[in-house]
């Protein structure tokens, strides 16, 4: 039958209108978007269909520029992909780039998902568990930022001014690796032990005020709980040094609210030289299996 042509994507998308990365009943999804497309670019091939496997879930609302994920194609696929369509002459160099010449064709050049790069990668490689981090950037409108329409559906505008400083100096009091349960949504036989490598506030060009955040993994709603702690301190609703202290009690709390989703991109997922692809994915998995046992 053939090994398996296992195939990198890199993905991007406006959140607006889908209710997140992962497929559910009744609902427009990422994921329901882009397999929809693997669907009907294979209907006539005889091979199981093709699922993504992604590095990150993205909730509804949140838009990605550098979302990462993989397929694996069987022969079938990867022999349909090269063979020219009528009246096209093909110039694709592998499967990797007639697939997303194709998606890009099914999607359309006015989609709000659209296939940003491909590439034929080892089976090592695991767009999830290979991953060593993500960066999001979350931006704010405050009262001193001119009004932009055109960024509406990427920026949350607050009616206060905020103090940047101070939400830089409460960003940096939860460096580190930490039990980040403050900040997450409780899921069972989930670990909320993350390492947050990097949190920091600044204003850009249009006065906008923008945070990086870059950790190892994030857990459900942390980002977004994390910038409304964040925004508490901006506002001088508590000391930047809080942000630390609730933090270290590890227990969900309402002195903050969590921002809204559509202020959040994910803007690039990193990965370790290809040499490593396997044991980072090895080890991840391990690690993952023995949270959901209870044994880390």
């Amino acid at each position: 039958m053939g090994e398996p042509t296992r195939v990198r994507l890199g993905i991007a998308y406006d959140g607006t209108n889908f209710a997140g990365w992962a497929k559910q009943p009744g609902l427009r999804t990422v994921q329901g978007e882009l397999e929809a497309a693997l669907e009907r670019l294979f209907q006539r091939v005889d091979a199981e269909p093709l699922q993504l496997t992604v590095a990150g879930r993205t909730d509804a609302g949140v838009h990605a520029t550098g979302q990462v994920a993989h397929i694996d194609l069987a022969p079938a696929h990867a022999d349909a992909l090269m063979v020219p369509k009528r009246g096209h002459d093909s110039a694709d160099a592998d499967a990797a780039a007639a697939l997303r010449r194709r998606m890009s064709g099914i999607l359309g050049s006015d989609a709000d998902v659209l296939v940003t790069g491909s590439e034929i990668v080892s089976a090592e490689f695991d767009a999830r568990f290979s991953a060593v981090w993500r960066r999001y950037r979350y931006r704010i409108a405050d009262a001193l930022t001119p009004p932009n329409p055109i960024r509406r559906f990427d920026t949350v505008s607050v009616p206060v001014t905020l103090d940047v400083e101070a939400m830089h100096e409460a960003a940096q009091t939860v460096l580190g690796l930490r039990d980040f349960a403050t900040f997450c949504k409780a899921r069972p036989d989930a670990t909320t032990i993350r390492e947050l490598q990097h949190f920091a506030w600044s204003r850009d060009e249009d006065g906008v005020v923008v945070a990086e955040l870059q950790a190892d993994a994030f857990c459900h709603s942390m980002v977004r709980a994390l910038v409304g702690g964040c925004v508490a301190a901006g506002s001088a609703r508590f000391a930047p040094d809080c942000l630390g202290e609730l933090q270290a009690a590890a227990e969900r709390t309402s002195a903050f609210a969590v921002m809204p989703a559509h202020g959040l991109t994910l803007v690039k997922v990193g990965y370790p030289d290809p040499a490593e692809w396997g044991s980072r994915a090895e080890a991840i998995r391990a690690k993952r299996s023995a949270d959901e046992l209870g044994l880390a």
